[in-house]
């Protein structure tokens, strides 16, 4: 009688060889290496990306809502008696139209206070002549086609007086807000990057190291899929240390940025302040961070492996 082929035996013993090299292939020291320290860094970063751009949109967002249902009209003229009569003038038309709630002259003093920083002296001297303004608050959002009705309305009875959406005012605050949004996504897309490549170059060393036991494995029965799943978990357990220490470093970052900035004491800094959504979204990026590690690790042994047929 012939003995049986040596090449079922192998098969029969695939699982428990697998089990016991999976502590020759992964890494001895639990959190060693450079790869923890190098996703904890870039998820740090990531986060206060990430929240600074949602405190930009949100600031957007806010500063849009105050100021799209409300326009300003300037009363300009040197002299100061017929400045006041035009500007009573303007705010009784404005009062009379359908889409305005509410009509306030701003009084001199007040327009004087907020010049000062600037002119100094000279904004209380008279010298310099200040038009008069009216804050204008609408019943809803007005297009460009209701704000040039309103102009209308004043220039036939107000010479000189000229309507304003205050949302144009800042179209180019707007604007830097929104590429400055661009550019923390872009700061994002560059960072998930960086960390793709560092799981790549820490997987192939690790790959390189072990890859006579590997060989061995295969030798004995040991299956591609079997090998793959050992350097994942140690991937997995390496980016989860790094992201979850690189969250607390960026969220402590966050929230004493977000508190210097609440000294300030301004009302358009405040509504750039972050909600439970945006720090929902702040929290999936330890997720994100792990699962992106996890499968650059993958794909990283799966072309490894496929070399070494």
């Amino acid at each position: 009688m012939s003995a049986p082929p040596l090449a079922e035996k192998p098969s029969r013993m695939a699982a428990p060889v697998g089990s016991r090299l999976a502590a020759s292939l992964v890494p001895s020291s639990r959190f060693g290496g450079a790869m923890p320290w190098v996703i904890a860094l870039l998820t740090a970063l990531v986060v206060i990306a990430a929240a600074g751009g949602l405190a930009l949109g949100n600031l957007a967002a806010n500063a849009r809502a105050d100021l799209s249902g409300a326009v300003t009209v300037q009363v300009i003229e040197a002299d100061p008696a017929l400045r006041e009569a035009k500007a009573a003038r303007s705010a009784e038309i404005l009062a009379g139209e359908s889409l305005v709630r509410s009509v306030r002259v701003v009084p001199r003093a007040e327009l004087v206070e907020l010049l000062e920083p600037w002119l100094g002296d000279g904004a209380a001297s008279g010298e310099v002549p200040i038009p008069a303004l009216i804050d204008v608050e609408l019943i809803r959002t007005a297009d460009t086609q209701e704000i040039a009705a309103l102009s209308r309305a004043l220039e036939g009875e107000v010479e000189g007086a000229r309507v304003d959406a205050q949302s144009e005012w800042l179209r180019p605050v707007y604007d830097a807000l929104a590429a400055l949004q661009y550019l923390a996504l872009a700061l994002i897309a560059l960072v998930a990057f960086a960390t793709a490549a560092a799981v790549w170059l820490a997987a192939r060393s690790a790959f390189a190291n072990h890859r006579e036991t590997v060989e061995i494995v295969h030798l004995l029965g040991g299956t591609d899929g079997q090998v793959t799943r050992i350097f994942q978990r140690a991937v997995i357990r390496d980016a989860a240390f790094g992201a979850l220490v690189g969250t607390a470093l960026g969220g402590i970052a966050v929230l004493a940025l977000g508190r210097q900035f609440a000294g300030l004491d301004s009302g358009m800094v405040a509504g750039g302040a972050l909600g439970l959504r945006d720090w929902a979204v702040i929290g999936a990026v330890p997720v994100i961070a792990i699962a992106l590690a996890a499968l650059t690790g993958r794909i990283t042994i799966a072309f490894a492996l496929r070399k070494m047929l």
